[in-house]
């Protein structure tokens, strides 16, 4: 009996190990991947305004591109959960993603540009949905909000080191261009490495260590009240594009130090979603109202202050970045039993993007009219989320 029981618990063992071992993968290809396209994202808004576009024309670029890098989502979703070909429409969205970033390096027209950034976010769209879900069935073995908040935490550490080689190449050459094309070599191994972990882990299912739940009825009312607060929070948070662009237009930040302040807004979402992630293990979503309330502040920071205002509030945009999106996974699977939540995924990201982007296109618009406006609706925005996450957070809190 006692030799069993050893058994069950060796195998345990071995399977939390392996499950760590896949998020740990998972996670160097997204520092990679982030490496490469949050690298651009950092420059897009100055390239943009170096380009001819106006503010109202950056903020519906960023917004659309968040459209559709969030609405396709809900397309991947439910093609993957229906056929159950979770790896080759990751492998797909990839490769669409990482090819169209060093291209910008050839845009002659800011047209072009917005097309290609556009492209880049139906890459993410098309592989978020699938790679959550095989995420999710590792991050049972290890804690959702630990797993999730580990991944993205790698997924930041490339977003901040992205941008500081973009700063470095606009620094020594002065030009654009020359850091979109440097930004081919992270894509080239972004995809060798996902290539990899499809072949070491061909059924990440088997992670999860049980048989899938059977779902007999639609997304439970927790899932739909939790998104209406996310949708708010996204309606208020401007694009980083929007936010560089202004640094360009303002004069308030040198323009080798844009993708710096990105980076650190990199890193302290990072931080963020180890330190948060964790905590949303032990006492839940309530995690997220004082997080709600603090990265509010970063509106006012980036679009009114100066040199050193605008560094904490971009810090601040990090934070709520990187803890949304990794609290964000990490609610959803802890709501939705395994075999639903590629399509749940992909309706909570719909929603999330449609608001993101009429939220951006109504900020770019406020950009070119006034300032404070646009701070106004960004912070009432925010707050009118933390309802929804109150009530949200106290049903998950429930006995089932």
């Amino acid at each position: 009996m006692s030799d069993h029981v050893t058994s069950i618990s060796e195998r345990k063992t071995n399977l939390r190990a392996a499950a760590l071992r896949f998020v740990v993968l998972i996670g160097i290809v997204s520092f990679f991947a982030d490496f490469t396209y949050e690298g651009a994202r950092s420059i897009n808004g100055p390239f943009l305004a170096v380009l001819g576009a106006s503010g109202a024309a950056v903020g519906i670029i960023a917004g659309f591109g968040e459209l559709v890098g969030y609405g396709l989502r809900l397309v991947s979703g439910r093609l993957a959960d229906r056929t159950g070909e979770y790896w080759p429409i990751t492998l797909f969205g990839y490769l669409i993603q990482m090819a169209s970033v060093p291209a910008l390096a050839l845009a002659g027209s800011w047209q072009v540009a917005a097309i290609l950034i556009i492209v880049e976010r139906t890459g993410k769209a098309t592989r978020n949905p699938p790679r959550d879900v095989m995420l999710s069935h590792a991050t049972s073995q290890i804690g959702h909000g630990w797993g999730f908040g580990l991944h993205e935490a790698l997924d930041q550490a490339g977003a901040l080191v992205g941008p500081l080689v973009a700063a470095a190449v606009l620094y020594v050459r002065g030009d654009y261009r020359p850091a979109f094309a440097l930004l081919l070599i992270p894509a080239v191994l972004t995809l060798g490495l996902i290539v990899t972990a499809r072949l070491i882990y061909p059924r990440p299912a088997d992670l999860a260590g049980n048989p899938p739940e059977l779902a007999t009825q639609g997304l439970p009312r927790v899932f739909w009240i939790y998104l209406a607060g996310a949708a708010l929070v996204a309606a208020g948070f401007a694009d980083f594009t929007l936010v560089s662009y202004h640094f360009e237009k303002a004069g308030t930040i040198p323009p080798t130090w844009i993708p710096i302040f990105y980076a650190i807004a990199m890193a302290t979402g990072g931080a963020g979603s180890l330190i948060f992630g964790r905590l949303f293990d032990r006492v839940g979503l309530g995690i997220l109202i004082p997080l709600t309330l603090a990265t509010a502040l970063f509106a006012p920071l980036v679009f009114l202050g100066g040199f050193g205002l605008a560094l904490v509030g971009s810090a601040l945009w990090g934070v709520g970045i990187g803890v949304h999106e990794s609290i964000m996974a990490a609610a959803v699977a802890s709501m939705i039993p395994a075999e639903r939540r590629g399509a749940a995924y992909g309706i909570f990201n719909t929603g999330y993007g449609v608001f993101w982007f009429l939220g951006s296109a109504v900020m770019g618009i406020l950009y070119d009219v006034s300032l404070p406006a646009l701070v106004i609706f960004s912070v009432l925005a925010e707050l009118a989320a933390i309802p929804f996450i109150v009530n949200a957070a106290r049903r998950l809190a429930r006995p089932a």
